[in-house]
């Protein structure tokens, strides 16, 4: 049986200071996997160093964006460029090694051995963050307690962007219609794998927080979460009501 091939798909903005390190990370733990950068025009020159390794490299592929689009429309990108291109198994991580490449055999594993869908879950036995104060934990906990409690959801880290997709379960979640483009986009993305019945394996892993850069969530990110998850559970009951 030919082994299947997987792509990571990494939306990036201002991570030129990470980028080569996350790249050689992803090739030490799964020496055949691609990975595909989703630059949104980083003014760091993220994109052009994306390109130079792509150049000596033919396993790394670069999108380029013209502007700040959002990290939910990047993976939508993403997500149609690997299923045009018949890519077996599809990840989600981060560039700025919050998630560590040395995880990703794990979540692979996983699929292999029936998940749908593969969660780095940092709330489960065995998982954890490391570098985050108070208010972060809270922040993070609080919003996926509060998604799986609207949404009657099993998972206990509904916000992971730490993930791996079987192809027919990318196309069960329908990337094209997925309409969340900030922190909602992990919700939307685990609730419709959910809801179309698919096996989904959370995984244990220590997210670190970055040491280059600064983080990109917002006040604004969050309170989309907030409103998106009450889209989704009323989406759930007009289907059930239909």
């Amino acid at each position: 049986m030919a082994r299947e091939r997987l792509v990571v798909i990494t939306p990036t903005f201002n991570e030129r200071d990470n980028l080569a390190a996350f790249i050689d990370g992803i090739g030490r733990a799964i020496p055949d996997a691609h990975v595909l950068v989703v630059d949104d025009a980083s003014p760091d020159g993220t994109g052009e160093a994306a390109d130079e390794i792509a150049r000596v490299n033919p396993r790394v592929h670069c999108l380029h964006r013209p502007a700040k689009l959002g990290l939910g429309t990047a993976y939508v990108e993403g997500f149609l460029w690997a299923l045009e291109r018949d890519f077996d198994l599809v990840a989600e991580m981060d560039a700025d090694l919050s998630h560590d490449p040395r995880d990703l055999p794990r979540l692979v594993e996983a699929i292999r051995g029936g998940a749908s869908v593969a969660l780095g879950s940092r709330n489960i036995p065995g998982g954890g963050v490391l570098g985050w104060g108070l208010g972060r934990h809270l922040l993070s906990k609080g919003g996926s307690w509060y998604a799986r409690a609207i949404l009657g959801a099993p998972v206990h880290d509904m916000t992971t962007g730490f993930k791996v997709y079987r192809r027919d379960a990318l196309r069960a979640i329908d990337p094209a219609t997925l309409r969340s483009n900030g922190y909602a986009f992990q919700i939307e993305t685990t609730y419709r794998a959910l809801i179309a019945g698919l096996p989904v394996v959370e995984v244990p892993i220590v997210f670190l927080d970055r040491r280059v850069g600064q983080s990109k969530m917002s006040r604004r990110i969050f309170m989309e979460a907030v409103v998106e998850v009450w889209r989704l559970r009323l989406g759930s009951f007009a289907r059930n009501a239909g």
